[in-house]
């Protein structure tokens, strides 16, 4: 059966992206095919197509998609032809009009969560689910720095902290995406902040302490600065590579800043068990059924198009989520 795929045979830039036609074989044993109906836009895939997560070539990417099972392999259970689904993790290959995916990595969508949302919410909320609930768990009282506060993670982790009780501090590039931020549960925003001029700030808003907790998916730009703003005690969380890789620090400076704490997670461990990745996605969508976090799809671009999707993504003209439509 004949799909399309967006692929690349070798790492680079946006161009390297090729929209192809490609052979879809029926589901093997553990794997559904599933319609794709929207598909989410992320800074990983960017990290995958450059060639900074090394792959195997030629590949596939994306990681995340909302559709419909059309067709079941042998010994899938729990789920039926015709279920609405989801996914945020591999294999690589969401850019695609259909695929064939292990049943164990899909969770059914509930049926108040339409697939643009589903798309634009699943890696970017529970990304977002495992920030603030396990790897530094916010609670009232805490006042927390989250960089990009206008984007997809961002935005979702600003309303979740501030419905937490969180005190929430995030940092944009412009007024439009300082606006973006404050109607998203960012109390106080930093905007076109200077690395150097941060910690000041930051502890300007906290009294001279700083924060509990910083989240940083910007990378080598604002490494040095997350960990001047903590205050002591406090956790630097660096999950992405925006800016490039952070820089190689020495354990010993961390006893020097305030005996501080230190992690480089990602998602995939998290929701790598079955049981991890249902707990997760069923709190992330009553979140977002009982109001606590609204999705913000604020660019659609057709599944052909995802080399122009990169290109915004890259050069941070994109505010919120960024979805591909397949049909």
């Amino acid at each position: 059966m004949s799909e399309y795929a967006v692929r690349f045979h070798r790492t680079g830039g946006p161009e390297v992206l090729q929209y192809e036609a490609v052979d879809l074989p029926p589901p093997a044993a553990g794997e559904v095919r599933v319609r794709h109906h929207a598909v989410g836009v992320n800074f990983i895939d960017i990290y995958h197509r450059s060639g900074l997560y090394p792959l195997p070539l030629p590949s596939g990417l994306g990681q995340e998609a909302a559709g419909v099972v059309e067709a079941l392999g042998p010994d899938v259970t729990g789920l039926a032809v015709g279920d609405r689904v989801a996914c945020a993790s591999g294999p690589l290959g969401a850019y695609a009009t259909a695929r064939n995916m292990p049943a164990d990595k899909l969770v059914k969508l509930p049926d108040g969560i339409d697939f643009e949302t589903a798309a634009a919410l699943m890696l970017k909320g529970l990304t977002a689910h495992y920030l603030l609930r396990r790897t530094c768990r916010v609670e009232a009282g805490d006042a927390v720095l989250i960089h990009a506060a206008a984007g997809g993670v961002g935005l979702i982790a600003c309303q979740w902290a501030r419905a937490l009780g969180a005190t929430v501090i995030g940092t944009v590039s412009t007024p439009d995406k300082a606006e973006l931020a404050r109607a998203n549960g960012c109390e106080h925003v930093l905007t076109g902040v200077a690395p150097a001029e941060l910690p000041a700030q930051v502890r300007a808003l906290t009294g001279g302490r700083g924060v509990r907790v910083v989240y940083d998916g910007i990378g080598r730009d604002t490494f040095m600065a997350s960990i001047d703003s903590l205050a002591p005690l406090g956790m630097m969380v660096s999950y992405g590579n925006a800016s490039g890789p952070a820089p190689a620090i020495e354990p010993g400076l961390l006893a020097q800043k305030g005996s501080l704490f230190l992690t480089r997670p990602t998602l995939f461990h998290y929701i790598a068990a079955r049981a991890d990745l249902v707990a997760a996605a069923d709190e992330l969508f009553a979140r977002v059924l009982d109001g606590t976090i609204r999705i913000n799809v604020r660019q659609r671009h057709a599944l052909q198009h995802s080399a122009r999707a990169h290109e915004e993504l890259a050069a941070r003209r994109t505010t919120g989520s960024t979805i591909l439509l397949p049909q």
